[in-house]
């Protein structure tokens, strides 16, 4: 992705009300030098690269975080002041079936259901197909359970989008239950797909 130059001015206006409950309550997305995405933290990571000044904050929650000598606003979105050099090799990454679905928009690659979702193997490994993100899409259980160990023509059963290694951006959605809003607009490439999850 080549650099993303924010809509405006950077105003690091607060854009949450209340405090998030739950697992969401510790994430901030990290933006590169370059204003594309590249990680999700937590707030206290964070809050050790703003105080140390790595990182500059772009978007703040209304409440503030407190120690007995300090305040600061918590964190949402920071950007790191140096531009750090990210790997390439997404089709390395570990292979999880919460990656696989993201990718896959949540949905059966076969009927297009949103429940019940289980892995499946394109090419039955029995078949010599691999453990790859070429070869594995999101499927029901009873799609998977219909395809069985039969090839795609076989089984009269082919996937509606051709599987590839997804987009890093599918990490950061894996990284985070739910998308804040303050995050979608740095996220643009992944809009679609973060509003099909959320």
């Amino acid at each position: 992705m080549g650099s993303h130059t924010p809509p405006g001015p950077v105003s690091s206006a607060p854009v949450i009300g209340h405090r998030p409950r739950g697992r969401d309550a510790g994430r901030v997305l990290v933006l590169n030098a370059t204003f594309e995405p590249i990680n999700v933290c937590s707030v206290r990571r964070a809050a050790i690269l703003l105080l140390k000044s790595k990182a500059e904050l772009l978007e703040h929650a209304t409440w503030e975080l407190r120690s007995e000598h300090t305040a600061m606003p918590r964190p949402v979105v920071i950007r790191l002041v140096s531009y750090v050099k990210v790997p390439r090799d997404t089709h390395r990454r570990k292979i999880t079936r919460r990656a696989v679905f993201a990718r896959d928009g949540w949905t059966c690659q076969y009927c297009g259901s949103r429940s019940n979702l289980t892995v499946d193997h394109v090419i039955p490994r029995s078949k010599g197909g691999s453990s790859s993100w070429d070869n594995i899409v999101a499927s029901c259980a009873p799609c998977n359970r219909r395809k069985g160990d039969h090839l795609p023509d076989k089984a009269g059963m082919h996937p509606r989008r051709t599987p590839t290694a997804p987009s890093p951006h599918v990490f950061i959605h894996v990284a985070s239950p739910t998308i804040p809003a303050a995050w979608r607009e740095w996220l643009p490439e992944a809009a679609g797909l973060f509003a099909d999850a959320a």
